[in-house]
């Protein structure tokens, strides 16, 4: 695949998630549809799930960035790889669960309230700002563009870990006002 063609691609899937996932905000009450018609299972797990996900994605990165350090470029291709794979599966069921769910509130008042709004607007902001860039790091990696890889890579590591910790953080912070 050449590149401009990658940046094709990396544009219009960037464009179908962010765009799915503001239509699923700004109109809920479509999307009550899902919920209305979709068979009734606890979904109170799946917040958890995330936060698996987000864990792992976190863990697998540091990983990975121990490994290419260390030269180990088999082993830090296998974490890039698997912290893709659980931030599709993250982003999967991120979708799932705002469709057939009530958004949660948090509860908490005063300062606390401030820190954890912070950490879920940057925590939002940073991972559809990333989004593409993760994605067109992933295609340099892909086809061996070692020098523009590296370069990109240096940005978008820590942004990238940075979002899938605040995920953890947020889902800590905003679990005790889960309903069933």
């Amino acid at each position: 695949m050449n590149e401009k063609l990658a940046k094709v691609l990396v544009g219009v899937v960037t464009f179908v998630v962010i765009g799915l996932v503001t239509f699923m905000y700004l109109f809920k009450g479509f999307v009550n549809v899902f919920k209305n018609n979709f068979p009734t299972f606890d979904t109170c797990s799946l917040p958890l799930y995330n936060a698996i996900f987000n864990s792992i994605v976190s863990i697998s990165l540091v990983l990975a960035f121990y490994f290419i350090k260390n030269k180990n470029i088999k082993m830090h291709q296998y974490m890039v790889y698997n912290a893709s794979f659980f931030s599709f599966l993250f982003l999967l069921n991120y979708v799932f669960y705002h469709l057939v769910s009530e958004n949660t509130k948090y509860g908490d008042e005063g300062f606390v309230k401030y820190i954890y709004l912070f950490i879920l607007i940057t925590h939002i902001v940073l991972a559809a700002l990333s989004f593409p860039f993760i994605l067109w790091t992933l295609f340099l990696g892909l086809t061996n563009q070692v020098q523009k890889h590296r370069k990109i890579a240096k940005i978008v590591f820590p942004v990238w870990l940075y979002v899938a910790i605040t995920g953890v953080v947020v889902y800590i912070m905003i679990s005790p006002y889960y309903t069933n």
